[in-house]
């Protein structure tokens, strides 16, 4: 049985790196620093926090994040970012809302995670608004608003933050929460491109492969695909792979479409798992091997591509 390779389509930046935090705070006296064992250097830090300046408290959320010279504890970070966060420090209302986001240290809380993420983005840090426009995209803590989000996306691009740009072209292409509009998406994939944002590359690729809003040029497609590889973007590895076995701008060849699958799934990219999968079961460019393919069937499939577990299972039940 031959199986069929997959095509990665448009990227959208869904992570966050940003975040507010909650609105209680910490102090930590000359007690704490004798009862924990801390170098003199974070016993000054926690002086200053406690003297209310923001950076320290917010370095200080960072040790106890990290475990750097402290016992690691995610509740003390949080404290420590949400103290820096009541301070002003945009900095640290990313981290505090990143930590509601994630359940970090914390109960997860969407709706406290938003409300840090309004008091970055009011303190004009393009991460607290990017970080809106995904729970607004994605519904979580707020009503699901495609409209909204896309403000938050446009707010982030203003700001040069370049994730937003690239969710915001993302809208554009697909009129999500604004009218269809290739012409703008390709213009706010480019300007992430030109400043190395890797998605913003494979995104641009997207569109000359499929011809929409730009002549259909498979060359071009490739060299962002290519320029997208490079910054060590899975996708952009896939879909170059992609390129070379179905020849499409380039010569067919299935040895090079191998080796840059096998460099998108060693980047935990779940298609190029799948079609390195693809080759070894169909026998393209490598030597046939059902056990190999079912090894990376399994591996897209960990990484949720459902045509991974669907071959895998097939193979499976082949006695594979």
């Amino acid at each position: 049985m031959k199986f069929i390779k997959s095509a990665l389509p448009l990227f959208l930046v869904l992570g966050a790196i940003a975040g507010c935090s909650s609105t209680s705070s910490v102090s930590v006296n000359e007690d704490t620093v004798k009862n924990e064992e801390v170098s003199p250097f974070t016993a000054r830090l926690i002086q200053a926090c406690d003297s209310n300046y923001a950076k320290p408290c917010f370095y200080l959320g960072v040790k106890y994040d990290n475990g750097e010279g402290v016992k690691q504890d995610y509740s003390k970070a949080t404290a420590y970012y949400e103290k820096a966060c009541n301070l002003n420090l945009a900095e640290g209302c990313i981290n505090s809302g990143l930590y509601y986001s994630e359940g970090k240290g914390v109960r997860q809380d969407y709706s406290k995670a938003k409300t840090y993420y309004e008091k970055a983005c009011n303190l004009n840090y393009g991460d607290g608004c990017f970080n809106l426009g995904v729970l607004y995209r994605n519904g979580q803590g707020v009503r699901q608003d495609y409209s909204q989000a896309k403000s938050y996306y446009e707010k982030a691009c203003n700001m040069n933050y370049i994730p937003g740009c690239v969710n915001l072209g993302i809208c554009y292409n697909h009129g999500h929460g604004v009218k269809q509009d290739y012409s703008k998406a390709k213009n706010l994939y480019e300007k992430a491109c030109n400043l190395n944002l890797a998605e913003g590359c494979r995104n641009l690729g997207v569109l000359y492969r499929d011809g929409q809003g730009v002549k259909q040029n498979y060359r071009k497609a490739n060299a962002y695909y290519e320029k997208a590889c490079s910054l060590n973007d899975g996708g952009g590895c896939a879909n170059l792979g992609n390129a070379y076995s179905d020849g499409k701008g380039v010569k067919q060849d299935y040895t090079k479409a191998n080796t840059y699958y096998e460099k998108a799934c060693n980047m935990n990219d779940a298609v190029g798992c799948l079609n390195l999968g693809v080759s070894y079961n169909n026998g393209e460019g490598v030597k046939q091997n059902k056990t190999t393919a079912k090894w990376y069937f399994g591996k897209a499939c960990d990484l949720g591509e459902q045509l991974g577990c669907d071959y895998y299972r097939k193979l499976n039940e082949q006695g594979y």
